[in-house]
């Protein structure tokens, strides 16, 4: 159970969400679009979370995904809701502590 809110929320194994950008991954922010136009990780798409279930077909299953927000909360329910969906998903944590992976 604890190694499964750990999962969700990004704290599972260690993976490189630098290189994972590097080969294509697409990064979503789950925030609001006035918390997104606040600040964001460069080349994200936003798609906040409340609406994130109806705009599906703007993410390609092909591609891996790494979700962020502010926290990690919201982006933990997103890589829930996406992999339930079949499709390969990361949670990024919060946009900053992301952006400053990426470096």
């Amino acid at each position: 159970m604890i190694q499964a809110i750990k999962n969700m929320l990004g704290m599972g194994p260690s993976v490189d969400l630098k290189q994972l950008v590097k080969d294509g991954s697409t990064i979503v922010d789950v925030r609001t679009k006035g918390e997104y136009a606040g600040g964001h990780v460069k080349g994200s798409i936003n798609i906040p979370l409340q609406v994130l279930g109806n705009n599906l077909g703007k993410l390609k299953k092909e591609k891996t995904i790494i979700t962020c927000c502010a926290s990690g909360m919201r982006s933990g329910s997103a890589k829930s809701l996406l992999k339930s969906k079949g499709y390969t998903v990361h949670n990024g944590g919060g946009w900053m502590s992301l952006q400053n992976k990426l470096r």
